[in-house]
This record gives structure tokens, C-alpha cells and sequence, in this order.
């Protein structure tokens, strides 16, 4: 099987991660398999790969190349939460779990999924399209106040409230049914020097849009711990997150890991019994080099956070 997209900072995603053989896996994000083929290559024949994605077509892809693979492997359609509790509850511990998050390129370029402002296509943006929401249902019935607070809170668009009004004015004479009516609605409430300044004018509104649609948000700060507790001791969590929404909580809660004592500084022995659960593997985010940058432009956001598990003292099963 052809892997149809590039995998994001996976080189050093791999040296944080240091596969070994005969080690278990969770792969919290399968998307096209990039990353996983990566790990499943190294953890081999005694390893184990347990893949996660709510999409169908990333379960099409994972059977496809699970035939390729040398390890034992497992596919949980679901979200990432979901699934991570269902691994707690089966008690599956891990050596690595780790999460690409955001959307994968197979989504992005197929149309009709409808998460491109770059092209026309129907208003989904669903990761499952077995679900209800949809990026029509928030566009075209969330109230004026609920839409504008989405788009701040989601895209951190400066202009959440204009945008969300013209929206609400537009959708009283029809309703907005592709994604080319909503960028041109998005780009006629932007004043000039906004329409034409760095970046696409409507790439922030559909960045909230997607978050809102797949909970992504949501998803995230329920998985984190959950992928923590799977861990074994010395095992390893990473992330590699696109937007700062994603990156503050990945940053945040591998730094509240790795803090020990949190007495005051005048205190002369400590007396809160705190102790670090990680060790980062990096004092700040790993960035993609120059040459991925040239050979994968969909890179420049990405970062990646990593952190090794020191122990397992008082820790839910």
C-alpha cells in the first residue's frame, strides 16, 4: 500500500518516541498511517500498534496496510476519549501513545468532506459522517451571539462578531449550503486591508467551524490524561498540534506532569510531598526543519511536545 500523504515531523517524532521491539503502540490519530507504519516498523513482530480514528476512510486505509505491517495490530473506529477509555477499561497499558492532531491530509483533500476553503464543496467538515452536527447546521441555525462566540473562542478571529452578523444577514435570504457562499459571505464583512493581509480571510472561521463540528477541544483535554494513565513507567507521550488552542493544552499538561514541589521558595524542606510524574524530552516545541518546510508547506504550524513517564505511584488502573 502507497501512504498517500507525508507524515508530519516524523523523524523527530520518532526520536522521542525510540521504538523498541516488542513494545505496545497507541496511535491516537491514525489518519493516513504515515506515523504508524513508522513505529509499527520498529516495534516489530512482538510489538503491538493500536490505532484510533472516528473516520471511516482512515479504518479503509488502516485494514489496507495492516497486512504490511510486522506487529500485531488493532483498529477502535471512534474518538480518540472514547477510545482511550475503552482501553481503560479493558486495562491495555502502553509504551507510547502519542496524538497528530488537527485534520489529516486525506480529509483535507477530498472535497466533498467540505474542510477546504479552497475549493467549492458541500458545508460538512465532520471527521465522522455518521454523526449529527455539521458545519451547515452551525452556520446556518446557531444563533448570531452562540456563531460569534464559536468563531472567537475557536478560530480566535478578531472579527468574530462582523462575521457572525453578515452570516445571520446572508442566511435570512437563503441558506448557505457550500463552503465557496460562506467565503464569500466571511470576505464581505472583512474591510479591505483584512481581505487581502497574510493568509486566507476564512481560514480562521472554518479552523473554529472544524473544532466546533468534531469537539476537538473537548476530545483533546478528556484524552490527555486518559493516554497518560495507559502508560507504563518510562513511557512516552507526544503530541504534534497546528494551532496554539491545541498547543497551550499539550504544553500545559505535560508541564503540570513534570512540576515537583510547588512550596514556596522560602520554605526551607518541602511540605507539599509533590513529586514529577514526567520528564520532558525537550524544553520547547520541536518545529519542522527548513527542509520539510520546502517539501511539505502544510507543516509550517506543526509542534511537537514530548514527555517520559517517571512513575506510576498513585495512579487509576
Amino acid at each position: 500500500m502507497t501512504i498517500d500523504h507525508i507524515p508530519v515531523l516524523a523523524a523527530e517524532l520518532i526520536e522521542l518516541l525510540d521504538p523498541h521491539a516488542g513494545q505496545t503502540a497507541i496511535d491516537c490519530t491514525f489518519g493516513g498511517g504515515g506515523h504508524a507504519r513508522l513505529v509499527a516498523d520498529r516495534i516489530g513482530p512482538d510489538g503491538t500498534l493500536i490505532a484510533i480514528d472516528r473516520d471511516p476512510v482512515a479504518e479503509e486505509r488502516f485494514h489496507e496496510l495492516a497486512v504490511e505491517l510486522p506487529c500485531a495490530t488493532r483498529f477502535i473506529r471512534a474518538g480518540f476519549a472514547e477510545a482511550l477509555e475503552l482501553l481503560r477499561d479493558e486495562g491495555v497499558r502502553a509504551d507510547l501513545a502519542y496524538f497528530d492532531l488537527g485534520m489529516s491530509s486525506p480529509q483535507v483533500d477530498t472535497r466533498e468532506r467540505g474542510f477546504s476553503y479552497s475549493y467549492d464543496a458541500p458545508l460538512d467538515m465532520r471527521m465522522d459522517p455518521d454523526q449529527g452536527l455539521s458545519a451547515h447546521e452551525i452556520v446556518n441555525e446557531w444563533d448570531q451571539r452562540r456563531l460569534a462566540g464559536v468563531l472567537r473562542d475557536f478560530g480566535e478571529e478578531r472579527r468574530a462578531s462582523a462575521i457572525a452578523r453578515a452570516i445571520a444577514r446572508r442566511r435570512t435570504v437563503a441558506p448557505i449550503d457550500s463552503t465557496l457562499e460562506l467565503v464569500d459571505v466571511i470576505t464581505s464583512a472583512l474591510p479591505a486591508p483584512a481581505r487581502f493581509g497574510a493568509g486566507h480571510p476564512a481560514k480562521r472561521v472554518f479552523q473554529a467551524l472544524r473544532i466546533a463540528v468534531n469537539e476537538e477541544l473537548e476530545q483533546l483535554d478528556r484524552a490527555l490524561p486518559l493516554a497518560w494513565q495507559r502508560l507504563r513507567k518510562d513511557g512516552v507521550l507526544a503530541g504534534i498540534s497546528f494551532h496554539s488552542l491545541e498547543d497551550r493544552r499539550v504544553k500545559r499538561f505535560l508541564a503540570e506532569k513534570a512540576q515537583g514541589c510547588v512550596c514556596p521558595p522560602d520554605f526551607p524542606v518541602c511540605a507539599c510531598g509533590r513529586e514529577s510524574e514526567a520528564a520532558l524530552l525537550r524544553s520547547r516545541a520541536v518545529v519542522p526543519s527548513a527542509g520539510e518546510l520546502a517539501s511539505n508547506p502544510r507543516s509550517a504550524s506543526a509542534k511537537l511536545r514530548a514527555a517520559r513517564k517517571l512513575g506510576c505511584t498513585g495512579e487509576a488502573p
